[in-house]
């Protein structure tokens, strides 16, 4: 993989990080309810899910979608209306908390938390359509796939551990005080902004040839 295409795929997969979906509240309510170094093991669950969703990817639709010029259309411009219509949709959200206090008080395991993070992600179609709107618009069919598969996974695991444990330690410590709607309309607008950002960011790249 070309320097270039990896350092757009970096900035690529911060966007996809910070965008809130069910990866980012399950990582705010790990924090809230459980602090932030019992809370984190959540993250490790998400990554799982994350890598089983890649390997999905790359053995299926992903390598397909690559080596069409017409399905690399198709994907694209979709996966630009999807982002930019959950921007819209985030933006009009009502102001309601993004997390809530179920566990609060429950004793949860670290294999358990693991293992419920892993489900979201793993079983999340948000997280399917957001790699393969994204992911092989990066891959290039010149060069061996599995090297690219790999620095992709790398980026994806790389910029997750560090946003989520931003969730993480934002949620216990300063979400469960974030309870005026003006707050949480800020943030609602603030992530429905980076999501047609994104959306904008996709719709001028070109994969290379």
């Amino acid at each position: 993989m070309a320097l270039s295409t990896w350092l757009a795929f970096f900035a690529a997969s911060w966007a996809i990080s910070i965008s809130p979906g069910a990866g980012a509240i399950a990582a705010m309510s790990a924090g809230l309810n459980h602090g932030f170094r019992r809370g984190y093991f959540t993250t490790f669950g998400l990554i799982l899910g994350i890598w089983t969703q890649v390997i999905v990817v790359a053995v299926g639709l992903g390598a397909l979608v690559a080596a069409s010029g017409t399905a690399f259309l198709v994907v694209k411009w979709l996966g630009v209306a999807y982002l930019i219509w959950l921007g819209i949709a985030q933006w009009r959200a009502p102001p309601t908390p993004m997390v809530a206090n179920a566990d609060r008080g429950t004793v949860v395991t670290r294999r358990s938390m693991i293992l419920r993070a892993w489900m979201i992600n793993a079983v999340n179609p948000k997280g399917t359509v957001f790699l393969l709107a994204v992911v092989p618009q990066f891959i290039n069919l010149s060069q061996p796939l599995l090297p690219q598969y790999l620095i992709i996974t790398a980026t994806l695991t790389f910029t997750d551990l560090v946003v989520m444990a931003g969730y993480t330690v934002l949620a216990s410590r300063v979400l469960g005080a974030l309870k005026s709607p003006d707050h949480i309309r800020a943030m609602n607008r603030i992530f429905g902004g980076l999501f047609v950002l994104a959306g904008s960011l996709l719709a001028m790249f070109k994969r290379a040839a």
